[in-house]
């Protein structure tokens, strides 16, 4: 009898171990999927912080509450210039192509002389600031070196519209030999290049001063609160009425400055005005599919979430 006692008793205990066994075993399969689930909830906020953060950078170069650190002095690093409430600076706005044109005169009669504009094409310019028969006339003032012929010898040929602009110097030592050793930039991308963009541009254009006082500005060069250092070789280029527009427009330091800088923001990005039109189509297309495909699950699922489930129980 004693005996029998002690095995059912070890048999109660074998059974509530095996329970608490399947009882653990079900409660840690059931705990997984929500582990899981917050895992990925805390990896989705991380990633959606860390991209906010680079995003922000990336536009506005520094984050609100985290100071500039610097080794030099803001007089070292240049003047940082205004924000210019520009046409084409808008989500859906495009370039002022009147200004385009203006830009490129400008450039074409000042600024070509030193510096080049090696990634634009004259073709680059047909349909935005000039018509076919006037591209094609401008290129054909210029001769190109072309070849070899028919006889192994090099050429000179006039411009057509696949040719890039010319450059105005042969090579960099040429340019540094003319300009007191300054190698003047190439303005294909300088917009792009310079922190500040098209408002640094304008605000050097337009930043020529008087040295004040205390600040020595040596022999060659020329003083600018904008430039790093506040000693540039380039000397001050804009004048009123340097240029004389074709369609009228006065031609003031602020307005040559202003269409130039219109020009070379086109020239760094001459698929602006197409990529705004093709973001807002994708918009759109997007936006369309995104209604129907929730009208189409909640159509599909209507029926699902709506449905009620009754136990009745056997009597």
């Amino acid at each position: 009898m004693l005996f029998t006692r002690q095995a059912l008793q070890a048999g109660r205990i074998a059974a509530s171990g095996t329970r608490a066994r399947a009882g653990a075993r079900f409660a840690s399969t059931s705990a997984h999927p929500r582990n899981s689930s917050s895992r990925a909830v805390v990896a989705g906020a991380t990633a959606v912080s860390v991209g906010s953060v680079a995003w922000y950078t990336h536009l506005y170069g520094q984050l609100p509450f985290v100071g500039e650190m610097s080794a030099n002095s803001p007089a070292e690093n240049g003047l940082h210039p205004a924000a210019y409430p520009w046409s084409h600076k808008g989500w859906l706005d495009t370039f002022d192509h009147a200004s385009i044109r203006r830009g490129y005169q400008v450039y074409r009669e000042v600024c070509a002389a030193c510096h080049s504009l090696d990634r634009i094409a004259w073709r680059n310019l047909v349909g935005v600031s000039h018509t076919v028969d006037e591209v094609k006339a401008m290129a054909e003032e210029v001769e190109y070196e072309d070849g070899p012929n028919d006889q192994g010898e090099m050429f000179q040929r006039p411009g057509k519209l696949a040719d890039y602009m010319p450059p105005p110097y042969p090579n960099e030592e040429a340019a540094r030999a003319s300009n007191g050793g300054a190698l003047p930039p190439d303005l294909s991308l300088i917009i792009k290049a310079r922190h500040g963009g098209a408002d640094y541009v304008y605000s050097l254009l337009n930043g020529y001063v008087d040295p004040p006082a205390g600040v020595e500005v040596r022999e060659g060069l020329n003083y600018n609160p904008y430039f790093p250092g506040g000693a540039i070789a380039m000397a001050r280029v804009l004048f009123d009425g340097l240029v004389e527009y074709d369609d009228g427009t006065p031609a003031t330091t602020s307005q040559l400055a202003k269409d130039v800088v219109t020009f070379l923001s086109w020239a760094a990005e001459p698929e602006h005005d197409e990529r705004k039109k093709m973001g807002l189509q994708a918009v759109i297309i997007l936006s369309t599919l995104t209604a129907l495909s929730l009208y189409a699950k909640r159509f599909k699922w209507t029926v699902v979430k709506n449905r009620k489930l009754l136990y009745n129980p056997p009597k």
